[in-house]
């Protein structure tokens, strides 16, 4: 397997100096012109704001068009809210609020009545507005749990991101603090004293003081950071374990890198899903779920693998890659998203019966990235 992994840092360093797109951070066109609408209901087609949404219905973020697309669990797509182009996370509130981080600003929805409040711009310029992998704006995304203030991961396009500081009540951006590069994923400590911004092309995770604002990164890279920007070993998203507070982050169905974050101190626990790996969630009893995409250049096909608080994995086999993950309420069910961040995605989730292992493909939205359930 270290062999596969050197080779793929090469592989892909290579290619993305001679070929546009070709590693994980090789520049990529802007696409303005390829907005895909999104699917429509009976629901969608009349007034979305005299919809009613039922408990357990999804919700996701659809990239490659300017909608977040509510989803049956059962049935498929209920209908869609415009929110603003290329939609990426979601952060659900209790009151049932979503907000959604897009190119142009964070959009706040309403999901009772299925109706955008408001789309907060950013402070930071990120450029014209585009869809793609490497577009501006706002990546990941995550609430306090006091509900007062969220956070998003803004992506300035060739720079370092910034961590922008939504107030919640006042719906503006109140604090912006510099983090890394492409903030993919933001965590929240359980007592919502930290932040966390996941930096994908810094190989790092800043962690930011929720009350004086205070920035500190650490170097996440258990493969080292050979390639760079070229470079497919590195950070994509983390969760906060539940017992602790560590963040996990898994690297090739491989490594999971245990962070301690008021230490920087990094342990690294082993996987064996063997697949390149992005989306992750974790359960209240700190089961943990990450989505294998495939292979870089050798190694397992896409999966979902189950990880339990001792260590123990369950590798469910996914058909093509996917990008995120959530779970049902019961903690039986996940659904994970076929948009995936660059090629082989999918208009359409995969919802897996966690007893079983059996998994049924679902068409929900235009290429969905972040995924909620609602309460």
């Amino acid at each position: 397997m270290i062999r596969r992994i050197a080779g793929a840092v090469l592989v892909a360093a290579a290619l993305a100096g001679c070929a546009q797109g070709a590693g994980e951070s090789a520049p990529e066109s802007p696409r303005v012109s390829t907005l895909k609408p999104a699917p429509e209901s009976p629901q969608a087609s009349t007034s979305p704001s005299t919809a009613t949404t039922s408990t357990g219905t999804l919700l996701v973020a659809d990239f490659d068009s300017d909608t977040v697309t509510f989803v049956d669990p059962a049935r498929g797509p209920l209908g869609s809210v415009k929110v603003g182009l290329a939609p990426y996370g979601i952060a659900l509130g209790d009151d049932g609020r979503a907000w959604v981080s897009t190119a142009e600003g964070v959009a706040v929805v309403d999901t009772a009545t299925r109706t955008r409040t408001a789309l907060i711009p950013y402070d930071t310029e990120t450029g014209r507005p585009t869809l793609g992998e490497y577009r501006g704006g706002g990546m990941g995304i995550a609430l306090a749990p006091d509900g007062r203030h969220v956070y998003v991961g803004v992506n300035v396009p060739d720079k370092t991101g910034v961590l922008e500081v939504v107030d919640t009540s006042t719906r503006t951006v109140s604090d912006t603090v510099p983090v890394g590069r492409r903030p993919f994923d933001v965590d929240v400590s359980a007592n919502g004293r930290e932040v966390y911004a996941t930096n994908h092309d810094s190989f790092s995770v800043t962690a930011v003081n929720t009350a004086t604002l205070a920035p500190r990164t650490y170097e996440v890279a258990p493969y080292g950071t050979e390639g760079g920007l070229g470079s497919w070993l590195k950070p994509h998203y983390a969760a906060v374990r539940p017992s602790d507070g560590a963040l996990l982050l898994p690297f090739e169905g491989e490594r999971l890198a245990v962070l301690d974050p008021r230490t920087g101190k990094v342990t690294i626990d082993p996987m064996t899903a063997d697949t390149h790996q992005h989306g992750v969630t974790i359960t209240p009893d700190g089961t943990l779920l990450v989505v294998g995409t495939g292979p870089v250049t050798e190694g397992e096909p896409p999966s979902l693998t189950v990880r339990s608080p001792d260590g123990r994995e369950r590798v469910i086999p996914l058909k093509g890659p996917h990008e995120n993950v959530a779970v049902s309420k019961d903690g039986r069910t996940a659904y994970v998203t076929g948009g995936f961040t660059r090629d082989g995605f999918w208009d359409g989730i995969t919802v897996v019966d966690l007893d079983s292992g059996d998994t049924r493909r679902l068409p929900a939205g235009v290429r969905p990235l972040g995924i909620v359930v609602l309460p």
